[in-house]
């Protein structure tokens, strides 16, 4: 028997259908930016999210009578699960790049820098060293942030390579080195570096590289090499210290997420040769461009006196690799 759908129901169903367009459409106002230079796996996500905010906008106008019984279950279960979308979408629009990393992403004589749906690449135009980094951006963070840290990288004749995350979450970008090693970059040897939740999966991937659970073959028939890891703010997962490779740690004092604290707490995990460098007075946005981040702590230097220290001691770290340390 039919009977009139609840109109509390159907209003539900269009407020769900408002809301997810005006989240999509603060999103695109917001941070068009970093939603056009990440992955595009998120801006496919909005746009399945307009689809079918305007498929059951309409669909509720047109709709007069339902089914009691299990349509009805269903349709309420749709709702549930359209508000878990929504918060979904918004809670992961892209904290998006800003200067100096805007300025830093334009090539010049010293460095070519070229973008992919997957990759940013920075490639030094003069003397090219066999040391590359692939990097693994923090979470949700507009990979482009990263480019005013690690171009001194390029400019010293290290190539440098940033992997764009689907959804902006690393662990859904475990194939990093590898898609480094295959862009066609010319480097033998790498470092695999990251921020935050990028540095955890960088650390994930530089073990599985060696214990020789990643062995990739470069076009010329060599095998490329792993040499190190490189922590921004950021910590492993687990227990990694029979690690063969050369460590550094770089964080801030003032950092809120990745804290003093839980740094120390992670040295057990790492090996003994593991080099610990604080930023005093640095937070833990500042090894990107990309503004204020939630419950971080407030910084007491500049961004570009912070970011500079930070270019510095990664270049030092990855000039003195050597295949030895592989």
């Amino acid at each position: 028997m039919n009977d009139t759908t609840p109109t509390w129901l159907v209003w539900i169903e269009r407020a769900l259908a408002v809301a997810a367009l005006m989240v999509v459409g603060w999103v695109l106002l917001t941070e068009s930016g970093g939603i056009l230079h990440s992955h595009p796996a998120y801006a496919v996500l909005l746009a399945i999210t307009v689809g079918g905010a305007l498929t059951v906008g309409i669909w509720s106008l047109l709709s007069r009578r339902g089914r009691a019984g299990w349509r009805r279950a269903i349709r309420i279960l749709g709702a549930v699960a359209g508000a878990g979308w929504i918060f979904l979408i918004a809670w992961l629009c892209p904290f998006s790049a800003d200067e100096p990393a805007l300025d830093a992403m334009r090539s010049n004589p010293l460095v070519a820098v070229e973008e992919s749906s997957t990759l940013i690449t920075f490639t030094p135009t003069g003397e090219t060293s066999d040391v590359g980094l692939v990097f693994q951006p923090g979470a949700r963070v507009d990979p482009r942030a990263y480019a005013a840290v690690l171009r001194p990288l390029a400019e010293a004749g290290h190539p440098v390579v940033i992997v764009k995350q689907p959804l902006g979450i690393a662990f859904l970008a475990t194939n990093g080195y590898s898609l480094a090693v295959g862009s066609g970059v010319e480097a033998t040897q790498w470092a695999i570096g990251g921020h935050s939740l990028g540095g955890t999966v960088a650390a994930l991937e530089a073990e599985a590289v060696a214990d020789g659970g990643e062995s990739l073959m470069l076009a010329n028939g060599t095998e490329a090499t792993g040499l190190g890891l490189l922590l921004f703010a950021s910590y492993p997962a687990g227990d990694m210290s029979d690690y063969s490779g050369s460590v550094l740690s770089i964080s801030g004092s003032e950092d809120g997420l990745a804290t003093p604290d839980s740094i120390m707490a992670s040295v057990d995990d790492l090996p003994g040769t593991t080099s610990f460098v604080v930023i005093q007075g640095g937070n833990h946005a500042q090894f990107g461009s990309y503004g204020n981040q939630p419950g971080d702590g407030a910084s007491q230097i500049t961004d570009e006196e912070a970011q500079e220290q930070i270019s510095e001691h990664a270049l030092d770290w990855l000039t003195r690799l050597t295949p030895q340390d592989g």
